[in-house]
């Protein structure tokens, strides 16, 4: 069966690599969201519900659910479609459920990509700054020099565009549309991912509560951040393969 990585922001599928390594399967399949190292159409809104849609048009091309397991953005374009297109889902894992928790706050990068001016301002210095530049920056939290560079490669002004599309469609009236809505994904098996050192997605509190909601099964990564991924693969593999193992 299927496995579909997605990924976040501001990435690449780079960061799927030693993780993927560490799967060791070969029905794994890395998916870019558009501008996030993918190319990003001119009439391609890039707002949350055209992220789903993209998704779901991705999983309309295979034979069968597939398993999903989502990132950062990727993990709420995941849970999305978990809660609207359960037919195409096999089961499903994201890092950010908590973002779905009425007591989330935006953490202050997001608060700033979503403020008129600002926004402009952070994409901009980002795709005028050199590569080694921008990886240095993702090395400094824990990223290997390769992926980081990898990543860095692609940190232009079409992510930059992305970016504040994405993050500014998710509003509060939009954000509350989609926590009332979370309970939908209870159709289909889910796991949350608790790394225990992420700051970017609300407290563990709010990740547990919304994981119960989700009608999902939590495992905690203690000691690991954002990039859980990238700091331990063997330990996120075991994780996911002993989550597959019970869905059957």
């Amino acid at each position: 069966m299927t496995t579909i990585l997605v990924h976040g922001n501001p990435e690449t599928d780079a960061i799927w690599g030693p993780l993927t390594e560490a799967l060791g399967r070969d029905d794994v399949v890395c998916l870019s969201p558009p501008g996030f190292g993918a190319e990003l159409p001119e009439d391609f809104a890039a707002t949350h519900l055209a992220y789903r849609d993209w998704l779901v048009a991705e999983l309309e091309r295979l034979d069968e659910p597939a398993h999903l397991v989502g990132h950062d953005c990727g993990g709420f374009h995941v849970v999305s479609v978990a809660m609207h297109r359960p037919d195409l889902v096999r089961s499903w894992v994201s890092d950010v459920v908590g973002v779905f928790d009425e007591d989330y706050v935006w953490h202050d990068r997001a608060r700033m990509w979503r403020t008129p001016g600002l926004g402009e301002e952070l994409v901009a210095a980002m795709s005028g700054s050199t590569v080694e530049e921008r990886a240095a920056g993702l090395r400094a939290v824990g990223m290997s020099t390769d992926i980081a560079t990898a990543i860095a490669e692609h940190q232009g002004p079409a992510m930059g565009r992305a970016v504040l599309a994405l993050y500014r469609s998710l509003g509060p009236e939009a954000l509350a549309e989609a926590r009332r809505d979370l309970g939908k994904a209870a159709a289909r098996p889910g796991l949350t991912i608790l790394a225990t050192e992420d700051t970017y997605v609300g407290s563990e509190i709010s990740r547990r509560r919304a994981a119960q909601r989700a009608g999902a099964r939590v495992e905690v990564l203690d000691g690991l951040g954002h990039w859980w991924m990238v700091q331990d693969p063997k330990r996120g593999a075991e994780v996911l393969a002993r989550f597959w193992r019970s869905v059957g």
